[in-house]
């Protein structure tokens, strides 16, 4: 699943650049997305996300896989894996700055692979949302980030090819094995409301599926009083 799109920044592009390769100082910029720990050049965290009843936490790992400043473009990979086994996620995000004015322009392309109950809901849902949550980043970049004008820490080198490590239950590291993960203390994230950020058209996709879950809810209680019912009447 391919989703595009862009966001603003008043900044040039040359602290644009060094802001977008602070990924430990932007992470706590993403809705529902936390920081729990840096390990070499890997970035391992948490992104909730709730959708009417159903709550989905995504534990993974992000990598900037490449990051060419002669041409402003970052391609960061991630990857991730529903904490109780119900879905897989991966994106290769290839983030492109552009001049604009005084400001700069950043593109966003990714590249979106789901599996789960999330993946249910299309790709308009998804790409609806998107551009919701790019825009609450946007937001809370401008607000924490780019606001305080603190100097962005400097980035881990970033290779110009290969894949980001698999994501398993340990998180695999790649470097650094010796020192181990430095674990970042941050809030925990409040989960992405999807419905919430899509509006109406995420309403109108899942709402028959969340009134589905709901009546198969109900169901499966009435069946389970009528299965003890039983159970009692046989031992009378």
């Amino acid at each position: 699943m391919k989703i595009e799109d862009s966001f603003r920044v008043e900044v040039p592009v040359e602290e644009a650049w060094k802001v977008l390769l602070d990924l430990e100082r932007i992470a706590p910029c993403l809705p529902g997305a936390q920081l729990t720990e840096v390990e070499g050049d890997e970035y391992r965290g948490t992104v909730k996300i709730k959708v009417g009843p159903i709550t989905a936490q995504y534990k993974g790992v992000a990598k900037i896989e490449e990051a060419d400043e002669a041409n402003r473009r970052v391609v960061l990979q991630a990857e991730g894996r529903d904490t109780r086994g119900q879905g897989n996620a991966s994106a290769t995000v290839t983030a492109t700055l552009v001049p604009d004015g005084e400001g700069t322009t950043v593109n966003i392309d990714t590249d979106l692979n789901i599996t789960g109950k999330v993946a249910q809901f299309g790709r308009g849902v998804m790409a609806d949302v998107s551009s919701k949550l790019l825009g609450q980043f946007a937001d809370n970049l401008k607000k924490d980030v780019l606001s305080g004008g603190e100097a962005p820490t400097a980035p881990a080198p970033a290779p110009t090819s290969g894949t980001a490590s698999a994501v398993d239950a340990g998180f695999a590291s790649t470097g650094e094995a010796d020192a181990g993960p430095r674990k970042i203390e941050s809030k925990e994230a409040e989960p992405i409301d999807l419905m919430e950020a899509a509006g109406g058209s995420v309403g109108k996709r899942i709402g028959p599926i969340i009134a589905g879950l709901v009546v198969l809810l109900a169901l499966r209680a009435v069946l389970k009083r009528r299965k003890r019912r039983k159970v009692r009447h046989h031992e009378s």
